[in-house]
């Protein structure tokens, strides 16, 4: 890092003059131990999917067999986060890991379903404690072996009619925020069904208590299936010091369980864009992370995470490819 921030110092440009960029350059250098860092690329969005119980509390107007019919989308590569992935040149994987209806496959299906959906977290834990670490254990695997395969950096991915309920409540649990304060309008929902939603999660946490230093009983409790296995994933890009870009509400709840288990997770951790859900800010404020794009969107999939790919690998191309002042004979002030 300190090799990273003496070359930006050097190079043909005004010290500073890249904003964000220039310390996302310095800390992938660190994360990787090499300046200049290797280049993002290739680059690979894996989309967990899951449902859950307690889309039967009405948080949510759209059906629950939405998740596999988008699935389904993703595979046949019509879904937006394909469209964004072959503009940003990176590949999609898709992996069930707790849809509710059987899928059929795909070159770029991964099918490990743990179960078929959460349980009501309402009602009882969405999970047993087993359950929860299959899950992540797959996210670990899963990025393991995209590193193997030769990735260079991740994006996290999405998909779970009524996902934004666990979300919210993983992010209340570890960040210590009142579940007003965290849980938004997921897919668009009216006042009445946001005001449900909101006491659902209240229901769900005053039930099951869940203890933040605790975050695997956290996630059985109240989290998803997908929120799991990206905590794994996120988890995994970390042991293999590559970089993990983290979408939406989704994937920044999923960081803060990552966070939980190993805080020095965090390190491998960029965050893509903004979320519009209120959630998804407080959650990045907890880790620590600034987004770096703002967008207002709020679709999850890892659109936002692809979308960032780019400024990630500008950054990064910067340090490979500027010249300094020396070799370029630029005087300098």
């Amino acid at each position: 890092m300190t090799a990273a921030r003496e070359l930006q110092a050097r190079l043909t440009k005004p010290a500073g003059s890249l904003g964000a960029l220039e310390e996302l350059s310095v800390r992938l250098a660190g994360l990787a131990g090499v300046c200049p860092p290797p280049l993002p690329a290739p680059a690979t969005v894996a989309v967990f999917a899951g449902d859950h119980g307690v889309h039967a509390q009405g948080v949510t107007p759209w059906p629950q067999e939405v998740t596999a019919q988008m699935v389904a989308n993703f595979v046949a590569g019509g879904a937006v986060v394909n469209a964004f992935a072959r503009q940003a040149g990176a590949d999609v994987m898709v992996i069930d890991v707790g849809v509710g209806i059987p899928l059929h496959g795909g070159s770029n299906l991964l099918d490990v379903n743990v179960r078929r959906g959460t349980r009501d977290m309402t009602v009882e834990p969405a999970l047993t404690r087993e359950e929860a670490q299959a899950a992540v254990e797959i996210g670990i695997a899963v990025a393991a072996q995209l590193v193997e395969s030769g990735a260079k950096c991740l994006l996290t991915g999405d998909m779970g009619i009524a996902n934004t309920t666990p979300a919210a409540a993983l992010t209340a649990v570890f960040t210590g925020s009142e579940p007003a304060a965290v849980t938004g309008r997921g897919t668009g929902i009216d006042d009445a069904t946001l005001a449900r939603k909101t006491a659902v999660i209240t229901a769900a946490l005053a039930r099951h208590t869940p203890d933040p230093a605790d975050p695997l009983g956290v996630l059985a409790a109240v989290g998803g299936l997908e929120h799991a296995a990206l905590a794994g994933f996120i988890l995994g890009a970390a042991a293999h010091r590559v970089p993990v870009i983290v979408d939406g509400v989704i994937a920044a709840s999923a960081g803060l369980v990552a966070a939980a288990f190993a805080p020095d997770s965090v390190a491998a951790m960029v965050a893509g864009h903004r979320s519009a859900e209120p959630g998804a800010t407080v959650a990045l404020a907890h880790l620590g992370l600034e987004p770096l794009l703002d967008l207002g969107m709020r679709l999850g999939e890892g659109s936002g995470a692809v979308l960032a790919l780019p400024v990630v690998s500008a950054a990064v191309r910067v340090l490979h490819e500027v010249a300094t002042f020396d070799s370029a004979g630029v005087s300098e002030k």
